[in-house]
C-alpha cells in the first residue's frame, strides 16, 4: 500500500473535516505536477500553520478574494516558459473565498480563459472566521450572522448556484462532487485536468463544528446531501449536461437535516415544520431538473 500522500497528515483540522479528505483526495487525482494558489480559510489555517506544511506541492497562500488572479499569472508564466503542458494550476478555496468576496476575480479569470482548475470547497459558511453566513450557506440554516429564535428561521436566502455562474461564463466543464463519493471525485479532478481552459469542480465538504454534527458522521451526512437531491452530483460539458449521480432510494430531507444542530430549530415549532416542506420542494425541484431518480 502506498502510504505516501501529497496533502500530508500533522494538520489541526477538526476531527471529521471534509474539507481535508477532499483535499487529500484531489491531490491524489491530480499527482505531483502541480502548483495550488490557495487563499485564506480553513484549509489555509490549519494545513500550513507557521513552521509547518501538509503540503508537498508548490502552494501559495493568497489573500481572500484573489487566488484566481495568482493562479492566472502562473498560469500566464508557465505558458511563457513552454511548462504549462507538463504541471496543472489549480485555484481553490472555501465558499466564502470562491462563491463571495473572490467572485468578480475568478469571474475575469474565467473570462479570459485562463487554463485552471478551479476548486471551490463548499462547506456551506465562514467557518475559519466564526461560521457566518455564505452565499453557499442553505435555506433556513443557522449561523452566527443568519441566528435562528423567535424572529428568524435561520438563513432566508437560497444557496447561490455556482456551478450555472461557471457555466455562463461558457466554461468547457463543470461539475460538482461529494466528498461522501470518493471515486466520482477521483475521476472527475483527472477529466477536468485532461481539458484545456478554464474548469470548475465544486465539491461538497461537510464541517462538523459549523453543521454540529458528531464528527463520526462525515461521509454519511455528505451522502444523505446527495440521496435527498439537495446537492445534485452533475457534469456539464459545454453548456450542456453530461452526467447526473441518479438516486437509487430518494431520501426525504428531515434524515439529512436532523443530524445536524444548524438545522435543530426547524423540528422545534409548527413554523419550522412548514419550512421543513419548503427545503423538501427545493430536493425535489433539483431532482426533476436534472433527473436524478433512477428509471424503475
Amino acid at each position: 500500500m502506498d502510504t505516501s500522500h501529497l496533502f500530508a497528515s500533522g494538520h489541526s483540522a477538526c476531527p471529521g473535516c471534509g474539507q481535508a479528505i477532499a483535499a487529500r483526495l484531489v491531490l491524489r487525482a491530480t499527482g505531483k505536477d502541480v502548483i495550488i494558489a490557495n487563499p485564506t480559510g480553513c484549509l489555509e489555517i490549519f494545513s500550513s500553520n507557521y513552521t509547518a506544511s501538509s503540503w508537498e506541492v508548490p502552494w501559495i497562500h493568497s489573500l481572500f478574494e484573489n487566488a484566481a488572479p495568482v493562479a492566472s499569472g502562473i498560469e500566464s508564466a508557465l505558458k511563457a516558459t513552454g511548462r504549462l503542458d507538463k504541471i496543472t494550476v489549480i485555484a481553490q478555496g472555501g465558499d466564502g473565498a470562491m462563491a463571495d468576496i473572490g467572485l468578480g476575480a475568478l469571474s475575469g479569470t474565467w473570462e479570459r480563459g485562463h487554463d485552471i482548475l478551479t476548486i471551490c470547497y463548499d462547506n456551506e459558511a465562514y467557518m475559519n472566521t466564526g461560521i457566518q453566513r455564505s452565499g453557499l450557506t442553505p435555506y433556513d440554516a443557522s449561523t452566527t450572522t443568519s441566528p435562528a429564535g423567535e424572529v428568524s428561521l435561520g438563513n432566508p436566502r437560497l444557496k447561490k448556484d455556482l456551478p450555472q455562474i461557471a457555466v455562463a461564463h461558457g466554461l468547457p466543464y463543470v461539475a460538482t462532487a461529494s466528498v461522501g463519493y470518493p471515486q466520482d471525485l477521483d475521476k472527475k479532478v483527472k477529466k477536468a485536468v485532461s481539458i484545456r481552459g478554464p474548469k470548475y469542480i465544486q465539491i461538497h465538504v461537510p464541517c462538523p463544528l459549523g453543521w454540529r454534527h458528531d464528527s463520526a458522521l462525515s461521509i454519511d451526512i455528505a451522502r444523505l446531501a446527495v440521496q435527498t437531491g439537495l446537492f445534485p452530483i452533475i457534469e456539464i460539458e459545454a453548456g450542456q449536461l453530461t452526467s447526473a449521480r441518479k438516486i437509487g432510494k430518494k431520501r426525504g430531507v428531515e434524515e439529512y437535516l436532523r443530524p445536524q444542530g444548524r438545522f435543530r430549530h426547524l423540528f422545534e415549532s409548527p413554523a419550522g415544520q412548514q419550512e421543513l416542506k419548503k427545503i423538501q420542494e427545493i430536493a425535489d425541484r433539483n431532482i426533476e431538473r436534472y433527473g436524478l431518480i433512477r428509471a424503475g
